[in-house]
């Protein structure tokens, strides 16, 4: 697996991938194609969130915990699916929530890229995962990378917005000065527990006031 990845970030993260911990990654995962596993996403999409959003244009960072494992749904964006397949339930949360908070008419499409080109990072914690198995790539490495990156925005840019969603989203707060940046947490939008705080928790209005007030242009939330 060669890392294709935007230059800003590389910039940003080029001692992670020097690391023993990143090679070995990389070596589980030829280990396991060498089998025969089925690994979502794609290699080129891997690390399309970083591709999608380059580091000095972040506004808003969502964290999910683990991309999609079923045919044809992951694409390196958390929550996101490809145009032309059908909305999982916790993205369906997301666009009821979007509905309520600012009025907006439920999408179309599931496909989330428009939002990243707009500073929105679409980050999963685990970049990879074997078909089939949820969490299967949690424990190779991923999450030691990815709270990396979480600390490189926290640390070197100001006036974020992290949108935290439920319990392991929110462990990634202790990365992140509240002095620097805005942090909101909520439940979960998986559909367990969305109505235990996630519908009604107005992140998307309240994001793009810290933005504004901040004098930084608001998200456009529209598909």
């Amino acid at each position: 697996m060669s890392v294709q990845i935007d230059a800003s970030w590389k910039a940003v993260l080029q001692r992670e991938f020097e690391q023993p911990y990143f090679q070995q990654l990389v070596q589980h995962l030829r280990a396991e194609k060498d089998l025969g596993k089925t690994i979502y996403p794609p290699g080129p999409l891997i690390f399309n969130a970083y591709n999608s959003t380059p580091f000095e244009q972040v506004k808003v960072v969502i964290i999910g915990q683990d991309p999609y494992h079923g045919p044809g749904q992951a694409h390196g964006l958390s929550f996101s699916v490809p145009n032309g397949v059908p909305a999982p339930p916790s993205l369906k949360n997301i666009f009821k929530e979007l509905e309520s908070d600012i009025g907006l008419k439920k999408p179309t499409t599931g496909d989330l890229t428009p939002w990243t080109q707009r500073g929105v990072f679409l980050l999963n914690a685990s970049l990879t995962v074997r078909a089939g198995e949820p969490m299967s790539h949690a424990q190779i490495g991923w999450a030691r990378f990815t709270d990396a990156t979480i600390r490189a925005l926290a640390t070197h840019r100001e006036k974020l917005v992290f949108l935290l969603w439920g319990k392991f989203a929110q462990e990634k707060a202790n990365f992140i000065d509240s002095k620097r940046h805005l942090i909101l947490v909520a439940a979960h939008p998986s559909p367990l527990s969305a109505h235990n705080g996630f519908l009604g928790c107005r992140h998307f209005s309240q994001a793009n006031a810290y933005l504004v007030q901040n004098r930084i242009d608001p998200v456009d939330w529209s598909l």
